[in-house]
């Protein structure tokens, strides 16, 4: 694993890197642009749902854990660009090869919009709560052949939602619209793209990371991940439940 240096919440921090990211290209190369859309791993902030048992503070840690994660994996992956999709501010954490641009204002319909709407031609997008992904689970939408008859890949997660997105030709309105963070969520995505037309192919399920017990259940599904360590890591109350 290469290096990781987490961020230090509560204390301001200077990226190291300009708003946009690095520019030197990292890793394979390949026509789709990979998307990773996340928020700055800082308490209070992210994996509220984590809280109790954990604190503020161990949430956070996971959080970050988990982001390292999936950064790593997109850095494995043939892409055209990295970038990440982010709502708050980036520090030396981003990884080089990793370019940073902010979120838009509204809701995650019109934020995950706004992403593919900066996009030129194919995309693929994913988020920051499956930290067990694996260049192996995504290949076969960045395969050579990933868009030969197929306009959209689609990654279904166990809570209704969705934990991966691809569109051949990126169009904003195909997330418009769509209700976010509901039980149903992944069936009307997933059904838009389908009556716009689109040949859809789908990735595996996926389990998020949104409670305690989904944290165990990921750790245990990548137990050489940075999220798990940090899983480990914990103790008290958060450690102990399963």
């Amino acid at each position: 694993m290469s290096a990781y240096e987490p961020p230090v919440h509560g204390t301001a921090r200077t990226a190291a890197r300009g708003p946009t990211g690095p520019t030197a290209a990292c890793g394979p190369t390949g026509p789709t642009e990979l998307l990773v859309i996340a928020k700055e791993p800082v308490p209070g902030r992210v994996k509220t749902r984590l809280c109790p048992p954990f604190s503020p503070a161990e949430a956070a840690e996971l959080a970050a854990a988990a982001l390292a994660d999936t950064l790593e994996t997109v850095l494995a992956l043939p892409a055209r660009r990295r970038v990440l999709v982010l709502d708050g501010r980036p520090g030396p954490w981003v990884p080089p090869g990793v370019e940073v641009v902010p979120q838009c204002a509204g809701g995650l319909d019109e934020r995950l919009a706004a992403a593919f709407g900066r996009c030129t031609g194919p995309a693929l997008l994913v988020g920051m709560d499956t930290p067990q992904i694996t260049p192996a689970l995504l290949a076969p939408a960045l395969a050579p052949d990933a868009w030969e008859g197929c306009d959209a890949w689609f990654g279904p997660a166990e809570d209704g939602g969705f934990w991966a997105l691809g569109l051949a030709q990126p169009d904003p309105a195909l997330l418009r619209g769509v209700p976010m963070s509901v039980p149903e969520t992944g069936a009307v995505q997933r059904r838009r793209l389908v009556e716009a037309g689109l040949a859809v192919r789908d990735l595996p399920v996926l389990l998020d990371v949104d409670t305690a017990s989904d944290a165990h259940r990921v750790a245990a599904d990548a137990p050489g991940g940075r999220f798990a360590a940090a899983l480990g890591r914990l103790t008290g109350a958060g450690a102990g439940v399963r």
